[in-house]
């Protein structure tokens, strides 16, 4: 096999990965934006302050650990702050460093979104596998590159 080439296992393993990736974070979002007026992005993103210590991130920190663009993340932030869930917080030692701080209100949005989202991902997702799958499933999926990044913060 040259280095072009995939093989048939490993190409329907990948389409397979996409589409049921696509398919679950798709309905996942919809159902976040329809009981609590998330979508999964925002969701993600308090979710990674909620966890970090003082619940505050630098903004670039953000970006990577949800995978956008520092162009993505500003807008994805700036709607955040427009519903009083996040804030913008300077650093006192270097005045380039930007923090996004989950507020109360965004705090208070997570613990309520919470619960739904993981009975959404037990249904969607870990009622598909017997326990045994879903353990084999995790180690396969960790051996990918970057599987472990952000893997702290709970969904």
């Amino acid at each position: 096999m040259t280095t072009q080439e995939v093989s048939e296992p490993t190409q329907v393993a990948w389409l397979r990965f996409l589409r049921a990736h696509a398919a679950i974070t798709r309905e996942l979002s919809s159902r976040l934006e329809a009981l609590h007026e998330l979508t999964l992005s925002d969701y993600d993103v308090l979710v990674q302050l909620y966890f970090a210590p003082e619940r505050r991130m630098r903004r670039i920190d953000i970006a990577r650990s949800v995978l956008l663009t520092a162009s993505g993340i500003t807008r994805l932030l700036d709607g955040l702050e427009g519903c009083g869930l996040v804030e913008k917080a300077r650093c006192d030692s270097d005045a380039r460093v930007t923090y996004a701080v989950l507020t109360d209100a965004g705090v208070k949005k997570v613990e309520e979104a919470r619960d739904s989202h993981l009975a959404d991902i037990e249904e969607l997702f870990g009622a598909q596998f017997e326990p045994k799958e879903r353990r084999q499933l995790a180690e396969l999926l960790g051996r990918l590159p970057l599987a472990h990044t952000s893997e702290a913060c709970s969904p």
